[in-house]
């Protein structure tokens, strides 16, 4: 079974960068696809980013050309530059997501990592 452990988050001041990581072990039988889902206080899980085997990517409206998702080997990265404080959430590594075609949706994810907390303060 597939393990997803994240790290990288904490506080930082608005307009100010983070990295986010997942280590990703063991197998599943699930598509490939990898991504990033937060979520605020009082709000509903959110897709962030997803990135496919072959590289393909997809972003939310919120976070174009602010958040770059990016893999190698087993770990997947989430940079995150100019934070505002509406990016405060705990953040969770997800795999398995829908895919079409080479696209990997921000929705159907099987599996979540434990989460990281983001805080931005303003």
């Amino acid at each position: 079974q597939v393990q997803l452990v994240e790290s990288g988050g904490g506080s930082v001041q608005s307009g100010g960068s983070l990295r986010l990581s997942c280590a990703r072990s063991g197998y599943s039988t699930g598509s490939y696809c990898m991504g990033w889902f937060r979520q605020g206080s009082g709000t509903e899980r959110e897709g962030v980013a997803s990135i496919s085997m072959d590289g393909t990517t997809i972003y939310a409206d919120s976070v174009k050309g602010r958040f770059t998702i990016s893999q190698e080997y087993n770990v997947l990265y989430l940079q995150m530059n100019s934070l505002k404080p509406e990016d405060s959430a705990t953040y969770y590594c997800a795999t398995g997501m829908t895919s079409i075609g080479r696209q990997c949706l921000l929705r159907g994810a099987r599996k979540f990592g434990q989460g990281t907390q983001v805080t931005v303060s303003s």
